[in-house]
């Protein structure tokens, strides 16, 4: 299997979020790769520069990070070409490593844009070096920078950073320094092209939590009247856990339960439901355990919103 450590630079509207294309709001401009074989040894490089289509001018704060000019870009060649060659370079067989959790997302929408995303069929799993970094150095759900783990582990800076060439590099040096059974723990998944049978939904379990992507809804009450997504099992066991706190809303998208497992305790479950391009909805859900002390601050933060609520009728009621 190919490892494929690939980065990604875009650009934006150069004249704000009024003027943007809601199908493309980030348009790449770069894609820079390292191919790695299974020891972790490069054995090949890519590099292309992409000729805009969308957006004729480079906004100000991109050109200020990465320092490329739209002369430059206009010498690259279209995006359809350079994905084809990319995914082409990658191989049959092939595992996305990325620094963050944006650039296989942006990959497919680019590619969705021009027609092309049923070379890349999803949902596409891949591996985030940042997060992987962060869970290896005990300084998870802090992300930090991949400047700050070169500096950590001490790699010589021979380029600059935000170039898509550069950086590939770096991420990629900074995942020989990893521990392998931290990287095949902690897979990741994309969900850009989220599940739409059931047939098609994600179980993932991890050593600490429980990962589900549900199929696709048409709205979003239906989501929180199916038995799987409102469903609690505990992590450990995968055995029904008994609810304490049915569900409740955090905020628009956001709802969480606490639930209770007779052998390995308290469960925090968080649904977050997501909003598709073609206005359908899905929804993650995680389930966690956790101690006593973070159940407590659960419930006090369910009191909290009951009241508040509460309050807000009340004062509705007076208007």
């Amino acid at each position: 299997m190919n490892y494929i450590v690939f980065d990604l630079e875009w650009n934006q509207s150069p004249g704000g979020k009024k003027y943007s294309n809601s199908r493309l709001p980030f348009e790449i401009i770069e894609i820079g790769a390292v191919k790695l074989n299974e020891q972790r040894q490069k054995t090949d490089v890519f590099q292309r520069l992409v000729k805009p289509q969308v957006y004729n001018w480079i906004h100000d704060s991109i050109h200020e990070v990465i320092h490329v000019d739209y002369k430059d870009l206009e010498e690259g060649d279209p995006f359809p070409q350079v994905a084809r060659e990319f995914l082409e370079w990658c191989g049959e067989d092939f595992a996305f490593f990325t620094w963050g959790n944006q650039d296989v997302m942006e990959l497919q929408r680019n590619m969705k844009y021009y027609g092309m995303l049923s070379m890349l069929p999803g949902p596409v799993m891949y591996y985030d070096v940042q997060k992987l970094f962060g869970f290896q150095n005990g300084e998870v759900p802090q992300r930090r920078s991949l400047e700050y783990a070169t500096d950590v582990l001490g790699i010589k800076k021979e380029d600059d950073f935000h170039r898509a060439l550069a950086d590939a590099v770096y991420t990629a040096r900074v995942l020989e320094y990893l521990d392998m059974s931290v990287v095949r723990d902690y897979p990741s998944v994309d969900v850009y092209q989220n599940p739409q049978k059931k047939k098609e939904e994600i179980f993932l379990s991890y050593p600490d939590h429980d990962e589900y992507v549900s199929r696709e809804f048409p709205n979003k009450e239906k989501i929180m009247r199916d038995r799987e997504i409102t469903s609690t099992k505990c992590p450990h066991c995968h055995l029904p856990a008994k609810r304490k706190l049915r569900w409740f809303q955090n905020n628009s998208r956001v709802y969480e339960s606490l639930s209770f497992c007779q052998k390995h305790g308290w469960v925090k479950g968080k649904i977050r439901i997501r909003h598709t391009d073609e206005d359908g909805y899905y929804a993650v859900k995680t389930l966690k355990n956790i101690d006593e002390i973070k159940a407590e601050e659960l419930r006090q933060k369910r009191e909290s919103l009951r009241q508040k609520r509460q309050i807000k009728r009340q004062s509705e009621k007076h208007i």
